[in-house]
């Protein structure tokens, strides 16, 4: 006869709270509320992003007194987007760092792409130098006509038609030297006229859907991603929310819980994108951050963008010329400039400071090279010529950035959000106290 087998009686106490908690349990509502935190999870990283790239200018209403209300506010109230100016509303965070992500992206990187003159250095000034004599050589007879009427027109217009061209011939004929001066003087001293770091902040800041193109043109897989991730996450962090709800039956609970769940929702997303810069090995499973493994991939995208629009020939002509340090390049360029005229003159110079007078000589040979400086530098502006220096850009900052150790390259990704990411985490906790209510009012309270 077989013998029944007993139970021991430690087996029964820890199974009878277990066998009465699964007979008192409304289990449409406890499976519901990992649903509802997938579903959340799911909202909360879509809207995230949304909140990450739009709009790209700022969206809001202007507040009397808010700009003086904000002041006094919490340095991280002061920093949503508009409210320093007095508004209320929304701008993307990254559109709204737009700049600091450039001043950020020169420290971390294009700082260590190259100085100024290897950029320049890129760009063959020899080559620039050809094709500025190429535009510059047909302009010659104008700008030499203008100046001589403006300054002796009674002289210029008494000489001889052949002693004019000779005039212009003599000129023409000099382009190449004093080109080739011009060139030489803005290489030997680009480190002082040109500042990388004032071309992108600019840059990035007056046109912020650069910054967003850095990372939709890579990273949109990897942001879709994190999208569908927010799902998992949040269905599986709902699972023992289910289970604490089961057995407490508060009505509180579900909001301060899916408050937590929406927190943690979103910097789950966030570390999926960024972390760990380098693979790592946790629990044997390698971790390796969804931007960073494709640094090589990036690197392109950030190049190309930064070769096309940004440290260009075109752009590069403009900051010379009318940046910050524009007066001292003109005052170097027409240094440059000033010896073709004494050329051009030839033997005949001084019979000629002798005829208009000495001061009447120098005022013409300035006011020409203040007038040739402007279309020395005009062909650094012609569009075909700018694109065709561009593939030279291109390639050196992208092998750099290729080379980054990948905590800068994350850092240098991550700087536009890096001190606003507690707007998304707090917007992903207030999505989730909202679901919490939500399934109150569905459901109401479990057990109750």
């Amino acid at each position: 006869m077989v013998r029944p087998r007993t139970r021991l009686p430690a087996v029964d106490w820890l199974l009878d709270p277990v066998r009465e908690w699964a007979a008192d349990l409304h289990w449409v509502a406890f499976v519901s509320i990992p649903v509802f935190t997938g579903v959340v999870g799911w909202l909360i990283n879509w809207s995230g992003l949304w909140m990450l790239f739009a709009p790209l200018r700022f969206h809001g209403v202007r507040v009397p007194g808010m700009a003086e209300l904000s002041r006094v506010l919490p340095r991280k109230i002061q920093e949503v987007p508009g409210l320093l100016q007095g508004g209320v509303g929304w701008q993307g965070i990254i559109p709204a760092r737009a700049a600091k992500m450039g001043s950020i992206a020169v420290d971390k990187a294009i700082a260590k792409l190259g100085t100024p003159a290897e950029f320049y250095q890129q760009l063959e000034p020899e080559r620039i130098a050809e094709h500025i004599v190429a535009v510059f050589r047909p302009e010659v007879p104008e700008l030499v006509d203008e100046v001589m009427t403006r300054e002796h027109p009674r002289l210029w217009r008494d000489l001889p038609q052949p002693v004019k061209d000779a005039v212009h011939h003599r000129v023409q004929d000099q382009l190449p030297d004093v080109v080739g001066r011009v060139t030489t003087e803005i290489g030997i001293h680009i480190d002082q006229l040109l500042d990388p770091k004032i071309m992108v902040i600019d840059h990035f800041q007056e046109n912020p859907e650069l910054v967003v193109r850095i990372f939709r043109d890579f990273g949109q897989r990897e942001l879709d991603l994190m999208v569908r991730f927010g799902f998992v996450f949040g269905f599986l962090l709902g699972v023992p929310v289910a289970v604490v709800d089961s057995i407490a039956h508060q009505a509180w609970l579900l909001p301060v819980l899916g408050i937590v769940v929406g927190w943690v929702t979103n910097a789950l997303g966030m570390w999926l994108i960024f972390e760990p810069p380098e693979p790592k090995r946790i629990l044997g499973i390698t971790w390796h951050g969804l931007f960073p493994r494709r640094q090589r991939q990036a690197a392109e995208v950030y190049a190309q963008i930064i070769a096309e629009d940004v440290i260009t020939l075109e752009r590069i002509g403009d900051f010379l010329l009318d940046g910050p340090r524009g007066d001292r390049t003109r005052q170097m360029l027409a240094t440059a400039l000033r010896p073709a005229i004494d050329q051009a003159a030839g033997p005949a110079r001084g019979a000629l400071r002798v005829a208009i007078g000495g001061g009447r000589f120098d005022t013409i040979r300035e006011s020409v090279a203040r007038e040739a400086v402007g279309r020395t530098l005009t062909p650094f502006k012609d569009p075909t010529f700018s694109a065709q220096q561009a593939e030279k850009i291109r390639v050196l900052v992208a092998r750099r950035t290729q080379e980054l150790p990948p905590r800068d390259f994350v850092e240098m990704m991550r700087a536009a959000i890096k001190e606003d990411e507690w707007m998304l985490y707090a917007h992903g906790a207030i999505m989730g106290a909202a679901g919490g209510f939500l399934h109150l009012l569905v459901f109401g309270v479990q057990g109750g």
